[in-house]
């Protein structure tokens, strides 16, 4: 595996790395915005341990591959800094203190969820969940949805997915190719870019992380439990498609854990997600809790367990890999002008996306009967009107209220919110 090239003369050592990406980690609240704004100030510039063209060029890259791009710049960071050891410590603090209390949750979840209060509460953190994903739909708009081309795509994958149910991965390759194919001819050349630096072997690189990466599934699709086989080839493909971040794999891992495989029902995953936006890091780690309850609620807590280790060893090994692999060759993928356009017409597509999560997650808070309308190839969700919750919809306004016109941080309004849920079941 290749050294970070260009590391400072006097690289920080060891146990500074580990305080301060374990701090990052722990801090690490508020989503990928506030998380890469975070490291920003701690390693650019308070610290000084990458410029502002590194940095920008880092997260330009990370962006470009699929995974959490904020756990993906914290592992560069490290790399740039200690070479491989230090990217293990600092993406492996990036993750840990959220996975931590992601399974803490799970047990309180699987012991109490059921309770009438607690319900009440969650339902206070679903109505503001519904706000924060709006609020992250609109600023990705406001970014990615500047031409026409990228409207047209936008539209045309809501569409696909909320009408026609098409599934996510062939949405981000149709769009990526439209955006490579509309790279021609208009695009700039590329520029001259650095060699990537002495020493980078690419297979050498690659083939150790991908058998640690898939090994461990292979054996047990072998010799382990069918459940757990199941769980880590599941996360490990959604490791592979999620570009665009979290939101934009919600509808179709939602998809594929409740009503393929039955795992956990729609209720469960909409209070997966809710408790995921409490804790810090990457909120990929909604995936560590759709496994852990799914072992939970099939084999118990030693299950859980195990289910939750190998969805995080699926979903954030990868990540490692793609950041050793490409750290390399980054100022090359900086100057391909194709792939950035392909990275356009994904990010469109994810608004798209994004936007149906949107209205699937409103309409199953704000309803308690949501039905499905066929015809042909077309599915759409039909609510109830007349199960309209009025409670979820107060709830809603006064989470719109705290993060758009009292400017509350996530944290804070889930706060605030799970209370106001609670308040009402008492009232």
């Amino acid at each position: 595996m290749p050294d970070a090239p260009d590391r400072p003369a006097a690289p920080p050592a060891f146990p500074e790395v580990v305080r301060v990406f374990g701090r990052i980690g722990i801090l690490s609240f508020g989503g990928p915005a506030a998380q890469i704004a975070l490291m920003h100030r701690e390693l650019v510039e308070e610290r000084d341990w990458l410029d502002e063209p590194d940095f920008l060029r880092a997260l330009s890259l990370c962006m470009l591959l699929p995974g959490p791009e904020a756990m993906q710049l914290a592992t560069y960071a490290g790399w740039r800094l200690r070479g491989v050891p230090g990217g293990l410590i600092a993406g492996g603090l990036f993750v840990l203190p959220g996975a931590l209390l992601i399974a803490a949750l799970v047990a309180l979840y699987a012991a109490y969820g059921a309770l009438p209060p607690v319900q009440a509460g969650f339902l206070g953190i679903k109505a503001a969940v519904i706000v924060i994903v709006v609020q992250a739909l609109r600023g990705l708009a406001r970014k990615a949805l500047t031409t026409p081309t990228a409207r047209i795509i936008a539209g045309l994958s809501f569409a696909a997915i909320f009408a026609l149910n098409l599934p996510f991965p062939l949405i981000v390759a149709a769009a990526a190719l439209w955006g490579w194919i509309g790279a021609g001819g208009k695009a700039p050349a590329a520029t001259s870019a650095a060699p990537p630096a002495p020493g980078a072997h690419p297979l050498r690189t690659a083939l150790p992380w991908l058998a640690l990466w898939l090994g461990p599934l292979v054996a047990l699709s072998l010799a382990g439990p069918a459940l757990l086989a199941q769980i880590g080839w599941f996360f490990a493909w959604l490791a592979v498609i999620t570009f665009g971040g979290a939101y934009a794999v919600l509808a179709y891992m939602t998809q594929t854990v409740v009503e393929t495989h039955g795992w956990i029902t729609t209720a469960q995953m909409i209070d997966a997600l809710g408790l995921a936006e409490t804790t810090p890091g990457p909120l990929i780690l909604v995936t560590q809790f759709v496994a852990m309850l799914t072992g939970q609620l099939q084999g118990g807590p030693a299950l859980a367990l195990a289910a939750g280790a190998v969805a995080l060893w699926a979903t954030f090994l990868p990540c490692f890999l793609w950041i050793f692999l490409a750290a390399p060759y980054l100022e090359r993928l900086a100057a391909r002008p194709r792939l950035s356009a392909a990275l356009s017409g994904v990010t469109a597509a994810v608004a798209g996306v994004i936007l149906n999560l949107s209205l699937w997650f409103a309409l199953h808070v704000l309803f308690n009967r949501v039905a499905v309308f066929r015809a042909g190839p077309v599915t759409l969700p039909h609510p109830d009107l007349s199960t309209l919750d009025l409670a979820a919809l107060g709830l809603v306004a006064l989470a719109a209220i705290l993060m758009i016109w009292a400017r509350r941080g996530i944290g804070p309004t889930l706060v605030l919110l799970a209370g106001a849920g609670v308040l009402l079941h008492f009232l």
